[in-house]
């Protein structure tokens, strides 16, 4: 059936159209950038200048001078891991072989990285731009060479650890480093943890202030942070402690025209201040060292010593702080660049009194320590914005009852036996909710109220259980829709000794009580952009949603929940694609097992949706023939995993028809995330349209080491692609609870499409949104309850 196919571009036509696409960047650069300088900016980068989205710069001193391989490459792409969390595209900006890079590929990060096989790498700041772009060398760029890329390409907002600044004896050598005279220069906001602990930070924030230059501490006090620790004894002049308010402040330089930066001073993550004491303690004894050796007197070779010697002095502890610390400025530089972003698009003009610098306390940033501590007043939908994720489906009350170790399995029945028992909150669409609500949390205070779980709950006893624990987490509760005439969900399950399932029963009808008003009424109040069914959710219910997400362009997540409910979407799939003339993929994404999978397919068959215009015009499009099997036929003789051939191999995705099920679900399903057990994550996706005349996945070619295959549509329109990820090793031991793993996994994943949509679009993004979402499902096995708490500081910083 599928034996039609485009013919692969030519190497000549493909580099035909790579150039065309730099030269179409090339015209929109600013100024400075259109004549033919050594400067290279990412496509990626370029794109989201063009489009007003928050972009954060990033230097690359600290991944060639500042720390060991491969420490320095793992920071290097957490940090710009973080960036994308908060919903911003990192800029790593360095110099490779004469010309500057903003933003780096993979490959290129990698090299930098390197320092062993690359020693001659340089450290670029202002005064070696021009030496170093002329004997074409490689560099990481300096705070000041980055204030200086950064301003040139029109980035807001540049975040990185430490601040140069006036060396201690400053006063008679001298030494000043160069990054604050570019903060005259460059309007950008330089988030960093104050500035190096081996510098005077007095003198250095006197120097800042000669220079015209503001200094804002981003905190809960007015002192000014040192590096490795919180305080340091010295006030800076103005306080902010929330995103927007620090955005206000460079929006409102830049609408007078002013060019001159801002620095912000945010302090090292709380649980690192014991440690951040001692460290300075080694510090100190570094510079004396420096000092009787005549290093100091060394310039720009001083600062990688000192940093060295203190890495030497405290065991490597001062590397994990560097890193903590460098990792929490990526996270508040995202929040501010994103709150940069809104107001530039907004063309707001003046400040609003509640976002106003002041010397009160100001909005205050949720820190691990308060993240499941909230009043019920947080959850009054009248003092909450709109959500952005909206979770449509169940949620129950399990209680689960298990014989205790020593009992007899025969003496259970017609009596009670000892044991324990317990209850949890559950349902499959509350499950998801809580996931993506606690990873978003955890990243951004916005995000605390940007998932809304839309159920309906008894007025008994439970639905009132079920409410307040849903506010004890810190969730929205004004999602769930009290009814008198229904019984809140239930489900009792009673196991054996050894934990296997003895018998049980499930209350679930209430799911079915969700009429169109209810479900319609809360998708027209939010203004959510990804919208999320489980289903549990009846036929009627599924098609209303799904056809008034395609009337307002939401994207839609269905969550299958089991092999007999995986089918109840269909009769939404065929009702939407009876409404569009031309060929539409009614849901967005999918995260079936292989199980329903399977079913699913043959769903579509058995309602002969698979004859349908719209499908066939699909699958034409994707021109997939001989090429495209050959490749799969290679994917499949790879191990499931590398490290573990007892896996066996990926043949299943032919032998089971696992591939094959997939792309005959494409058409109706734009991204499959199919969940298979120990052996891992299979995708199967489409780029199309407009994203695909940016997409990386156009310029790749399958890589069965990558363990991937792409087959490009007709014309080069777009490209399908298949691409496995490897399972995470997990032995038995540490399996407490399969329940909530798969649920886990998704509400992982909507957190990423919330921040990213285009997240399948980009191999980079998708490797992070999988690998967070296996990490995910990892944490809950390892838990008792459906969802585990620690997703809540998974990534925070």
């Amino acid at each position: 059936m599928l034996t039609l196919r485009a013919p692969r571009r030519t190497l000549a036509a493909a580099h035909h159209a790579a150039t065309k696409l730099r030269r179409k960047f090339a015209t929109s650069l600013h100024e400075p950038l259109r004549s033919k300088g050594p400067i290279d900016i990412h496509p990626e980068v370029q794109d989201a200048l063009e489009h007003k989205k928050a972009v954060v710069a990033l230097e690359t001193t600290i991944v060639t001078h500042g720390m060991p391989h491969p420490v320095n490459l793992k920071t290097a792409r957490s940090v710009e891991n973080i960036v994308r969390s908060t919903g911003a595209i990192p800029a790593t900006i360095g110099v490779l072989v004469g010309r500057v890079k903003i933003g780096l590929e993979p490959s290129e990060l990698e090299y930098l990285a390197d320092v062993g096989k690359n020693p001659s790498v340089v450290k670029v700041s202002r005064r070696d731009i021009g030496p170093s772009i002329a004997l074409k060398r490689d560099g990481g760029t300096t705070c000041s060479a980055t204030l200086i890329f950064a301003a040139l390409a029109g980035i807001k907002v540049f975040a990185t650890g430490g601040l140069g600044g006036v060396h201690r004896g400053g006063e008679s050598t001298m030494d000043v480093s160069a990054d604050l005279h570019e903060l005259t220069r460059c309007p950008v906001g330089l988030v960093s943890a104050g500035v190096k602990s081996i510098l005077d930070i007095g003198r250095t924030l006197e120097y800042l202030e000669t220079l015209g230059v503001p200094v804002v501490s981003y905190a809960q006090t007015d002192d000014f942070p040192a590096f490795y620790s919180r305080k340091s004894g010295i006030k800076s002049p103005w306080r902010v402690d929330d995103p927007v308010t620090a955005a206000h402040i460079l929006y409102h330089q830049q609408q007078l025209n002013m060019s001159n930066g801002v620095l912000f001073g945010v302090p090292i993550p709380k649980q690192y201040q014991a440690t951040g004491e001692k460290l300075q303690e080694s510090v100190e004894q570094a510079v004396r060292e420096a000092e009787e050796n005549g290093i100091s007197r060394t310039g720009k070779e001083a600062t990688p010593w000192l940093l060295k010697r203190v890495g030497e002095l405290t065991a490597g502890k001062s590397l994990t702080s560097n890193v903590a610390l460098i990792e929490n400025t990526a996270h508040v530089g995202g929040q501010i660049a994103m709150a940069y972003a809104k107001l530039a698009a907004e063309g707001e003009n003046c400040l609003s009194e509640t976002s106003r610098v002041r010397a009160q306390p100001a909005l205050t940033l949720q820190s691990k320590e308060s993240s499941n501590s909230y009043t019920d007043d947080a959850t009054e939908s009248s003092d909450l914005p709109p959500a952005k994720l909206l979770v449509f489906g169940s949620a129950a009350v399990d209680i689960t009852a298990q014989a205790a170790s020593n009992v007899d399995p025969s003496s259970g029945a017609h009596t009670t036996v000892p044991g324990s028992v317990s209850m949890t909150l559950g349902g499959v669409a509350r499950n998801v909710a809580e996931a993506a609500h606690r990873i978003l949390s955890s990243q951004s205070e916005a995000g605390a109220s940007q998932t809304l779980l839309v159920s309906p709950v008894g007025q008994d006893s439970f639905g009132r259980l079920l409410v307040d624990e849903t506010k004890r987490m810190g969730m929205r509760a004004d999602g769930l829709i009290p009814l008198d005439s229904a019984r809140s969900a239930i489900c009792n399950m009673v196991l054996d000794s050894a934990g296997n399932l003895g018998s049980g029963v499930a209350d679930m009808d209430i799911i079915h009580s969700l009429d169109e008003k209810m479900a319609l009424g809360a998708l027209e109040q939010h203004e959510a952009s990804l919208v999320a069914l489980d289903g549990n959710l009846s036929p009627e219910i599924l098609t209303k949603l799904v056809v008034r997400c395609n009337e307002r362009n939401q994207a839609v997540f269905y969550e299958p929940t089991s092999v007999p409910k995986s089918t109840a979407i269909f009769p939404a799939i065929g009702a939407a694609m009876g409404k569009s003339e031309k060929p539409i993929t009614p849901i967005a994404y999918a995260a079936p097992n292989i199980l329903e999978l399977t079913q699913m397919y043959q769903e579509a068959v058995a309602e002969e949706l698979t004859t349908h215009k719209h499908w066939w015009q699909v699958i034409d499009e994707m021109a997939l023939g001989s090429e495209f099997r050959m490749d799969l036929e290679q994917l499949a003789r790879r191990n499931v995993c590398d490290s573990d051939q007892s896996k066996g191999t990926l043949s299943f995705l032919l032998h089971d028809g696992v591939a094959q099920m997939a792309i005959h679900l494409l058409p109706f399903f734009h991204h499959l995330v199919i969940k298979c057990g120990d052996r891992g994550i299979i995708t199967v996706f489409r780029v199309l349209g407009r994203n695909a005349q940016v997409s990386p996945w156009m310029q790749e070619r399958s890589n069965m080491h990558g363990r991937y295959v792409v087959a490009r549509g007709r014309q080069d329109t777009g490209a399908t692609v298949l691409k496995h990820f490897s399972a995470y090793h997990m032995t038995a031991e540490k399996i407490l609870n399969v329940t909530g793993a798969g649920d886990s996994l998704v509400g992982s994943m909507l957190a990423s499409l919330l921040q990213n949509p285009s997240t399948f679009d980009s191999p980079v993004l998708l490797d992070d949104a999988i690998g967070r979402a296996q990490q995910a499902a990892v944490l809950t096995l390892q838990s008792r309850l459906a969802v585990s708490p620690n997703l809540s500081t998974m990534y925070t910083v």
